[in-house]
């Protein structure tokens, strides 16, 4: 209900303070479940990756947000949850695995999940290496991936300021890609390295970003948390 007033509210005041442009958003399916894959380059990507479809849109949020204390924890806590956001822990290992479980649900219930395979915010506008979630939410799902490319947004919110400024947005929505070719085979790393860069590659042509073939680091703690 919270994304949905969301959508009636905030969505206009985006639309009317920067008036994105926006190409091919038929591309996006309208019932049946979908990945949604972006470049990421600021916090501000997810007002503007909401305004692709009417349909909802389930995103991940690191667990801290879910477990917060004290008035402010808690307000952030209902917030996410409200939102329909699925809870992920980043510190690595079993437990990230673990996190796309609730994603993959998503999927099962024929919506919309939207993921950034690069993990975290480019820190210099590039694009970064891909993260294999995404490969392996579309081989266990069966759901095609539509790879999203946003132009501009690391200008409206840069890394390491507060206060948003006006300036030209643009998101590029590229055909669905179909990995069904693959099933059965969403634990060969193989097969879930090349579909992380076909998607990838997707996302670069979409966006014409420099490519770099390693992951991005995250912001050092105490300067700004990542979202």
């Amino acid at each position: 209900m919270l994304y949905r007033t969301l959508q009636w509210t905030a969505a206009p005041a985006v639309k009317l303070i920067y008036r994105p442009w926006i190409d091919g958003r038929e591309n996006i399916p309208e019932t049946g479940p979908v990945i949604l894959a972006s470049n990421h380059l600021s916090v501000a990507d997810h007002y503007f990756l909401g305004l692709t479809t009417k349909r909802h849109i389930a995103t991940m949020a690191k667990i801290e947000y879910f477990t917060g204390a004290g008035l402010k924890g808690k307000l952030i806590s209902s917030t996410v949850k409200a939102l329909g956001q699925v809870a992920v822990d980043r510190s690595g290992g079993r437990k990230s695995a673990s996190a796309l479980e609730p994603s993959l649900e998503v999927l099962e219930e024929g919506r919309v999940f939207a993921i950034f395979p690069e993990g975290t915010r480019s820190p210099d506008g590039r694009l970064y290496r891909g993260k294999p979630g995404v490969a392996r939410l579309a081989l266990a799902s069966g759901a095609p991936v539509v790879p999203i490319g946003l132009i501009g947004t690391e200008k409206v919110l840069p890394i390491g300021e507060s206060r948003p400024r006006v300036a030209p947005v643009g998101v590029r929505v590229g055909r669905p890609l179909d990995f069904t070719r693959y099933k059965g085979m969403e634990n060969d790393r193989v097969v879930i390295r090349a579909v992380t860069d076909e998607v990838m590659d997707a996302i670069r042509r979409l966006t014409g970003q420099e490519y770099v073939d390693k992951y991005a680091k995250r912001n050092s703690p105490g300067k700004e948390n990542d979202d």
